[in-house]
């Protein structure tokens, strides 16, 4: 015999009495005088690990009117899918300390039963996915900074930014447009080599930051400093009285250098990095296009500064190797200019080339980031793969 609901101490109405009823027990469900679709209501499943953000309100919800909604925690992307269920839902609400009116006008006791506010046929579910970074570099391209603006009088400088608004993010822009958590949105912006000038994130024209470079190089011989030990004080003021804002030439110090711990008088030291300063060079040559590999190690030597070292290793994902009979070429191919999804990405390469072997793949595709899926799982989705002979090199083509 089935207890009466009131004592078997369940406790009330509501969710919490369906919750805390014991076995054996049973209550009786009826329409909330609310019943209805509700559609501003939906289920959300969450595992233990997320459950602490949502609870104390530390994600959101991000992606514009013609997106599908991502939920981002401060470091972590989610997809936010909708699963349909067999069975119905009903979704009870918490218990309220009232009488209640049910559908013949009669009041009852809110303790006797469980009121029914909504059927569900599903539920949303959450899965990490790679942030959707892939606008964000458009965005900034849209208004890059140019060397005109180092010349703008500081006086008229917000007048200047308010007649070329368009085109220019601040953060809170960036986070409205760009489905990603805010740490894997800096992350980005850093990898752009963006910089945040008077509120918005820019990124510099790459004619202008090669200019800076060449005079930061041009003035070490002149001032016969230390490229592993550059002070940060000395080199803005220099480049100032160059023409060079003390912003741009900061920036161009963390383009291309590394900030070292303060040095004895406390003042802030830096080293340039060399690898990044062989490959900007590297891609200066090859502006002119395609060259045989002799020239362009010849010239490519020619341009770096003497006292560092260039090492082809450096260029991995910067050039594509091309064997032309009995001659080596080497062209441009960097791997910051592809697609940032797999699928894009993969179909960009092999518009590039239609067989890869797999040390010429890896540079391309190493920083691709799939939640649940490894690299190779990558390549078994997106690439076919042959061997022509026993011990010979793994080819890649489109699947």
């Amino acid at each position: 015999m089935e207890e009466d609901p009131g004592k078997s101490g369940s406790g009330g109405g509501g969710a919490e009495g369906i919750i805390n009823l014991k076995p054996n027990s049973s209550m009786p469900i009826s329409y909330h005088p609310s019943f209805g679709p509700h559609e501003d209501l939906l289920l959300l499943e969450v595992d233990e690990k997320l459950l602490p953000h949502i609870l104390h309100q530390r994600v959101t919800v991000r992606g514009e009117c013609d997106e599908e909604a991502v939920l981002c925690t401060s470091s972590t992307t989610y997809a936010i899918k909708f699963v349909g269920n067999s069975n119905s839902i009903f979704l009870i609400p918490p218990f309220e300390n009232s009488e209640f009116t049910d559908e013949n006008g009669e009041k009852g006791d809110s303790c006797k039963a469980a009121q029914v506010l909504k059927l569900a046929s599903g539920n949303m579910e959450l899965v990490e996915i790679a942030p959707r970074l892939g606008k964000l570099k458009s965005l900034l391209m849209e208004n890059p900074y140019r060397s005109e603006e180092d010349s703008v009088d500081p006086m008229e400088e917000e007048e200047y930014l308010e007649r070329g608004k368009m085109g220019l993010y601040r953060w809170e822009d960036l986070v409205a447009k760009v489905q990603a958590s805010d740490e894997e949105l800096r992350a980005e912006l850093k990898a752009l080599s963006a910089v945040e000038i008077n509120g918005y994130w820019r990124i510099v024209d790459d004619e202008y930051i090669d200019v800076v470079l060449s005079m930061l190089l041009h003035n070490s011989v002149l001032f016969g400093w230390n490229l592993t030990s550059l002070n940060e004080d000395e080199i803005s003021s220099v480049l100032e009285s160059d023409g060079f804002s003390r912003r741009i030439s900061l920036h161009n110090l963390e383009v291309y250098g590394n900030k070292l711990d303060t040095d004895m008088e406390g003042k802030c030291v830096w080293r340039l990095d060399e690898k990044r300063i062989c490959v900007h060079f590297a891609k200066g040559v090859l502006k002119e296009g395609k060259m045989k590999m002799d020239r362009f190690m010849e010239e490519w030597v020619q341009k770096i500064p003497a006292r560092m070292c260039a090492d082809f290793e450096m260029l991995e994902g910067e050039v594509l190797v091309e064997k032309l009979g009995v001659e080596t070429w080497v062209r441009a191919f960097s791997v910051s200019s592809l697609p940032l999804t797999p699928a894009d990405r993969f179909a960009a390469l092999f518009r590039e080339k239609q067989k890869w072997e797999m040390k010429d793949l890896h540079p391309y595709i190493r920083d691709l980031r799939v939640p649940g899926v490894s690299a190779e799982g990558l390549l078994l989705k997106y690439t076919r793969r042959t061997q022509p002979t026993p011990g010979a090199e793994l080819i890649f083509s489109a699947r």
